[in-house]
Formats: structure tokens, C-alpha cells, sequence
């Protein structure tokens, strides 16, 4: 049980090393995502949907201007992904305004 968890957190101490702007934008997606989940639990509460949208705009932004500074191997389908990741979060704000 401790080798996998050392295995882990080797692994992510490597990855933030390695690229520390793609580790920022992985963990912003990530904790995005829990805090998409939880506006899902609790529907009444629209800080956790503008919280999540806005780690997704960030962390969008954050992509796009990466790799215009220093493109990928898989630049255009980084691009791409982060455009529609901006598209669904504007139209999340949307949503929740509406809703509001």
C-alpha cells in the first residue's frame, strides 16, 4: 500500500517538475471538475457551477496561451479542446444567469 502511494505522489512531484504550467492547468481542471461534481450534488448552490466554470476559463486560457508561446506535438487538438472548453463554460455562465 505505501510503494503505490509513493509511486504517486514520485509521479507527481516528476510531472510538476518536468512541465510546471501543464501541472497547474491539470490541476485546475481536475479541481474543476469536483467543483462541477458538487454543483451537481447541490443544485442550490451556484458558487460551486461559477467556481468550477471559472477554473475552466483559467485553465482554458492558460492552454491556449501556452501554446501560442511554445507549441505542442498535438498543438491543434490542444487548441481545439481548449476552444470548446471555453464554449460550454461561457454557455454554463449563461445557463446559471438565466437560472438565476
Amino acid at each position: 500500500m505505501m510503494r503505490s502511494w509513493q509511486f504517486w505522489i514520485r509521479g507527481i512531484i516528476l510531472s510538476s517538475q518536468s512541465n510546471p504550467p501543464r501541472f497547474i492547468e491539470l490541476l485546475m481542471l481536475g479541481i474543476a471538475i469536483a467543483m462541477l461534481v458538487l454543483s451537481t450534488i447541490f443544485p442550490q448552490e451556484h458558487a460551486y457551477m461559477v467556481l468550477g466554470l471559472s477554473l475552466v476559463v483559467g485553465a482554458s486560457l492558460s492552454i491556449l496561451v501556452r501554446e501560442a508561446i511554445a507549441p505542442s506535438h498535438q498543438s491543434r487538438v490542444t487548441k481545439i479542446t481548449a476552444l470548446l472548453l471555453l464554449v460550454i463554460s461561457f454557455y454554463g455562465y449563461l445557463d446559471l444567469i438565466h437560472h438565476i
